[in-house]
């Protein structure tokens, strides 16, 4: 059969074009002005950014009348990154990582609001955690949610957090319940340079986590250590640090095609 060209089906070209022209912009743009960089109709281009909106693939800012990518379209984007490929390079990285500090380590990617556990290695004699490969929670309520969340644009997040009601639904010892509580933390985290879990999630339990970035400098998943909050004081939290920042960058160099020294 032959393959269809994008002139045959103008409209899924020009999605793919306003889409591509989106994604090349350091901010919002509006409506107009795409219409213009594209030489495309207004009435088609609106009637596209509505399509593309209710899918979730364009985030519209009603304030400046502007529109950037949404949370389907970042998913695409770092879709080969956060599958497999990525678990394959992380996983012996990470277990690297459980050998040199005895605590458990995982690797998780954002899908949607949520973190999505890719790789769980736990240290021996630690206590089994609810971070196993496969499970989806709330982002705002892990470390490695936090350390991605931290590196994405403010738009981003506001995209991925627009009511109170994206704050419910799971219960938890988490203070964060509210957008303006999740961007004092996700401030301090990239002031600091890594997040932290203080038993938000599972009582008892602390979280350490470095954000990974694809070789476009967009934050596709993170590293997190996991330990019982009593075994580690924070004074000590340096020992932990060092090397989850080292695996961090290994992870992202093989991301970035680099040999390992």
């Amino acid at each position: 059969m032959e393959a269809v060209v994008g002139s045959k089906v103008p409209a899924a070209d020009n999605t793919l074009r306003i889409l591509s022209l989106l994604a090349s912009r350091k901010a919002p743009t509006p409506a107009a002005m795409i219409a213009s960089l594209l030489d495309l109709p207004r009435s088609s281009v609106y009637q596209l950014l509505t399509v593309m909106h209710e899918h979730g693939f364009i985030a519209h800012y009603p304030e400046d009348k502007s529109y950037g990518l949404g949370v389907a379209a970042f998913e695409l984007s770092s879709a080969y990154t956060r599958q497999e490929p990525l678990a394959r390079l992380g996983a012996p990285l990470v277990a690297q990582l459980v050998d040199k500090v005895g605590e458990s380590a995982h690797l998780a990617v954002l899908h949607g609001a949520d973190v999505l556990y890719i790789v769980e290695e736990r240290a021996k004699g630690r206590p089994s955690l609810v971070t196993d490969v496969g499970v989806r929670l709330p982002s705002h309520l892990v470390a490695s949610g936090r350390a991605i969340l931290s590196a994405l644009p403010k738009s981003q997040v506001r995209a991925l957090y627009p009511t109170p009601a994206s704050f419910a639904g799971r219960e938890s010892q988490s203070t964060i319940s509210t957008y303006a509580q999740l961007r004092r933390e996700l401030d301090q985290s990239a002031q600091r340079g890594y997040a932290v879990e203080r038993g938000d999630l599972t009582a008892d339990f602390n979280s350490l986590a470095v954000e990974i970035r694809d070789a476009s400098g967009w934050p596709v998943a993170a590293v997190a250590v996991t330990f019982l909050a009593d075994r580690i004081p924070e004074d000590q939290w340096g020992n932990l640090l060092e090397p989850i920042r080292a695996t961090a960058a290994q992870l992202t160099a093989r991301l970035h095609g680099h040999r390992q020294q």
